[in-house]
């Protein structure tokens, strides 16, 4: 495993954000939804495309809590231009199980 170092990390924006909605990425290679998610004032509103559609569906999604990297470059994926990177952690069998977090929090809020 690489290492990096503490000013790396730091460059890396870790941000609370919440699912204001979410519909099935209907053009998408494998099934995925499409996100729109609050990340507060600072940020404002992002989109993001995920492929987590075993664990959950669109109306669990809605406001729920999620961590992702908001200082990418925008993606294009599809018809749709990806704007943040929403994480998560792959289950046994490969399917992915969001970062979340386990109390309200202000939107925007950095990892620390």
């Amino acid at each position: 495993m690489e290492t990096i170092s503490w000013s790396d990390f730091e460059k890396v924006e870790l941000r609370v954000g919440k699912i204001l909605s979410a519909e099935v990425f209907k053009e998408a290679r494998k099934p995925a939804y499409i996100m729109h998610i609050d990340f507060g004032d600072e940020i404002g509103q992002r989109k993001s495309s995920a492929q987590i559609t075993a664990h959950y569906t669109p109306e669990e999604l809605v406001g729920r809590l999620v961590v992702a990297v908001v200082n990418f470059p925008k993606k294009q994926i599809g018809p749709i231009m990806s704007e943040c990177l929403v994480t998560g952690f792959a289950d046994k069998e490969g399917e992915i199980v969001l970062c979340g977090v386990d109390s309200d929090v202000p939107l925007g809020a950095k990892l620390c």
